[in-house]
């Protein structure tokens, strides 16, 4: 069984017209399409074995930027016969190929598509720049590949929009920022929007190769949450409250995962040039990574999930709900505002240094809910929604660093015998910060709640 990965080279530029075709460098989106194509491929294992590439310069240009830094010089493989745009050439140069199990071709279509589609008994139609296939040939030798047409299974074809946020934004530019504030005059729209935006998110969030897919899945599943939860406290409705138990029990499946992201995101800096310590917690920290990846994937792919989720669509695009939402008066949003905000000024005049994270964090969650109600009617609250932005920021602070905390005891009480000092002072490192930002929290006082 041979695994052969078809890389078609990123997006190239024509704004050379005295440049011949083997010679067009890659454009600006080409290059920002490398990092994330390189971590793609290594995620599927493109680089276990050798890399053939292109003699032309975008193909060559894809190469350089997709590499791991640590891969061997010796198996990478620039080959003129890989610029060709036929696709018997290429299947005749992978017939004269080694024993290699796992190869990797980085060239150009529509050889490498219309190769796919005759190895392939369901082919793609498509092979955008910067995308990749992975397919499972089955045969002992590649010279054998004659007899196998028809014969491939394709495993993976990802494209650049389902495996980085920025290129998948740029492609739904119609959705990429939906105005997801909640403001009053469109809530039934906007939470419909909502509901679109998740389902387009959620091939990206199971993927799981860019973190950004679940950071916005998670602000979408809040805003949701938060508008809702908003109608139904100023409405005095019940037929908000089990959607609103059941978005918050979606956005907590995702939690653990966003935390664990983050703190991969932070180890360097935490790390402080430590490379011992760095990469023994990144190996154990993404291995909890893959197992909470795998528990979420579990979760949003359950026939439970899929009711809840038309549940949803099925209520928001009611007419009962269309008619709850247009009731909302601003009276009753500023009265609701006004009693959360007295509700938030005496919780946190009631704080002390003893005062315990729970209470923070309650105070924090306070805080959030007063924000959304009050994105009701952005308008009419500009200066004290940016106040409550800026005091959101350093309650999200104290959460991280108590969560990252957490996740060291967890590290230390797992593998009590791997760098017991560093990781012992990195933990006290974060203990430091994190009553920092507790007595900046203590020292913010209340919150005046006059609208515009």
């Amino acid at each position: 069984m041979k695994q052969l990965f078809l890389i078609r080279h990123a997006k190239s530029s024509w704004a050379d017209d005295s440049l011949s075709d083997r010679d067009r460098p890659l454009n600006a989106r080409g290059q920002s399409q490398l990092a994330s194509l390189g971590v793609a491929l290594a995620h599927h294992g493109a680089f276990a074995g050798e890399i053939h590439a292109s003699v032309a310069t975008r193909a060559q240009a894809t190469l350089a930027g997709v590499l791991p830094k640590t891969f061997p010089e010796t198996r990478v493989h620039i080959c003129p016969e890989l610029y060709t745009f036929d696709h018997q050439k290429l299947l005749h140069w992978l017939q004269g190929a080694g024993d290699q199990e796992t190869m990797a071709v980085i060239g150009h279509n529509p050889a490498l598509l219309e190769l796919a589609q005759w190895l392939l008994k369901q082919s793609p139609a498509q092979l955008p720049t910067g995308s990749f296939m992975q397919l499972r040939i089955p045969v002992d030798h590649w010279h054998q590949l004659g007899k196998a047409k028809g014969k491939g299974k394709l495993e993976a074809l990802l494209t650049p929009q389902q495996f980085s946020y920025s290129h998948f934004a740029r492609k739904q530019k119609k959705r990429a920022n939906p105005d997801t504030t909640g403001r009053k005059r469109d809530l039934a729209d906007t939470l419909q929007r909502l509901h679109h935006w998740l389902k387009d998110l959620e091939p990206g969030v199971q993927l799981g190769l860019d973190d950004e897919f679940l950071h916005q899945y998670r602000i979408a599943l809040r805003r949701s949450r938060a508008i809702a939860e908003s109608i139904r406290e100023v409405s005095g409705s019940k037929l908000l409250t089990k959607p609103v138990k059941q978005l918050k029990q979606q956005a907590g499946a995702t939690s653990q995962l966003r935390d664990l992201h983050v703190l991969l995101q932070q180890l360097p800096e935490l790390c402080g040039g430590n490379e011992e310590l760095e990469t023994g917690l990144r190996t154990y920290f993404e291995q909890a990574t893959d197992i909470e990846q795998q528990r979420l994937n579990k979760s949003l792919t359950s026939k439970h999930q899929h009711k809840r989720s038309q549940d949803w669509l099925n209520l928001i695009e009611s007419g009962a709900f269309q008619k709850l939402s247009r009731s909302l008066s601003h009276k009753d949003i500023r009265t609701t505002v006004d009693r959360r905000m007295t509700q938030y000024n005496r919780k946190a005049a009631e704080l002390t240094p003893e005062s315990s994270d729970e209470e923070i964090h309650a105070l924090r969650k306070l805080l959030k809910r007063t924000r959304y109600l009050m994105e009701l009617e952005p308008d009419r609250w500009k200066g004290l929604l940016k106040r409550v932005k800026a005091r959101q920021q350093l309650f999200g602070q104290f959460q991280d660093l108590a969560v990252q905390i957490q996740l060291l005891h967890q590290f230390r009480w797992d593998s009590p015998e791997a760098l017991p000092a560093a990781v012992a002072g990195l933990e006290t490192q974060l203990t430091q910060r994190k009553t920092d930002v507790r007595e900046q929290i203590l020292a913010l006082g209340g919150l005046d709640g006059s609208p515009i």
